[in-house]
């Protein structure tokens, strides 16, 4: 049975799913171009932990060179919020959307990390768009402004939504979650044993609200999104692009690693974020389960028919090579 602040959503899932359904499938169609008609774009706010693991920066590209979501915000998150805020704006700005609003989420203002060098004389006051200094502020405010339910794709430990669903619980009936966070019947590099998932781990009282508050959730855990990195020719077409957006993915990526050239970098890390994204407009390339999932207090996601909260979850991938080429596709097409 539906509840009533779901038919909004459906009726918006049905409309997208309609559309995708005529887009060119046949032999001849591209990766890309199974995506690539022209349903209404999905408004999302990207809520992430840049700056850290790399994964973000590539989840972040992907996100603006996906036609189906219409980003209306991006915040960081779990602390360190100037240096993430930066370099949110700094991608912002290569990528000519300067349209996006950038969130200062909630955390401490301080610290750096691996991509300090690309920001070092980036000032946030230098963004032509909109700074937001309560970024929480902003997620709710955008939330409930929408004439269209919110996608919020979080790839982080969430204490800006933990926030967010304290001072207005109403979110949850007006927006959908997409996230990055988990193990449940793999763990890291895909060993048969689940692990304590990083963004469920470094704060399981935030993810815990997030997981029992009553919005749809959609998951990505370690079991798909930690299996995937580009080698080879996938690699080297994105390493070698030209695209500006890239050229700067490539130059974070380079300097995360700590290569001294770009030529030196033969293959990605795991990209456990950028299936986030994949998962806010698509879902056919991986097994889809709908499982009752509990957040423990030491950080695991634990199947729990008794206690646990429905939600759908990618837990195999029925073709990641596919996968892969899409996000080729999507980095290393024309434009940003």
């Amino acid at each position: 049975m539906c509840r009533p602040d779901t038919l909004p959503w459906l009726a918006a899932c049905l409309s997208l799913a309609a559309c995708l359904a005529c887009v060119c499938t046949g032999p001849g169609a591209s990766a890309a171009a199974k995506y690539a008609g022209k349903p209404a774009k999905m408004p999302v706010i990207f809520d992430t932990d840049i700056g850290d693991d790399i994964d973000d920066t590539w989840a972040l590209a992907m996100l603006l060179k996906s036609p189906e979501l219409d980003l209306k915000l991006v915040v960081g998150d779990q602390g360190k919020t100037h240096y993430r805020a930066r370099l949110i704006a700094k991608l912002l700005e290569v990528a000519g959307r300067t349209d996006v609003p950038v969130g200062i989420g909630a955390g401490n203002t301080g610290g750096g990390g691996p991509q300090d060098a690309w920001v070092k004389d980036y000032r946030l006051k230098a963004y032509p768009g909109k700074v937001h200094d309560d970024g929480v502020g902003a997620m709710i405010e955008t939330i409930m402004k929408s004439p269209q339910p919110i996608t919020v794709i979080a790839v982080g430990p969430l204490p800006n939504l933990l926030e967010a669903l304290a001072r207005e619980p109403r979110i949850a009936t007006k927006a959908r979650f997409v996230g990055m966070h988990g193990s449940v019947r793999r763990g890291y590099g895909g060993k048969d044993k689940i692990d304590a998932e990083y963004n469920v781990r470094a704060n399981p009282k935030a993810c815990q609200a997030v997981f029992t508050a009553p919005w749809d959730i959609t998951i990505t855990p370690l079991d798909t999104c930690g299996l995937v990195h580009l080698r080879g020719e996938k690699f080297a077409k994105v390493r070698d692009c030209r695209a500006p957006l890239v050229q700067a993915l490539i130059e974070n990526y380079r300097q995360w690693a700590k290569k001294k050239t770009k030529e030196e970098l033969g293959a990605s890390s795991t990209l456990f974020d950028t299936v986030a994204v994949y998962l806010a407009f698509a879902q056919d390339l991986c097994k889809m389960e709908t499982l009752p999932i509990r957040v423990t207090d030491d950080g695991k996601t634990i199947i729990d028919t008794s206690g646990g909260k429905p939600m759908r979850v990618a837990t195999e991938w029925k073709d990641m090579a596919a996968f892969e080429d899409l996000l080729v596709e999507r980095l290393t097409g024309a434009k940003p």
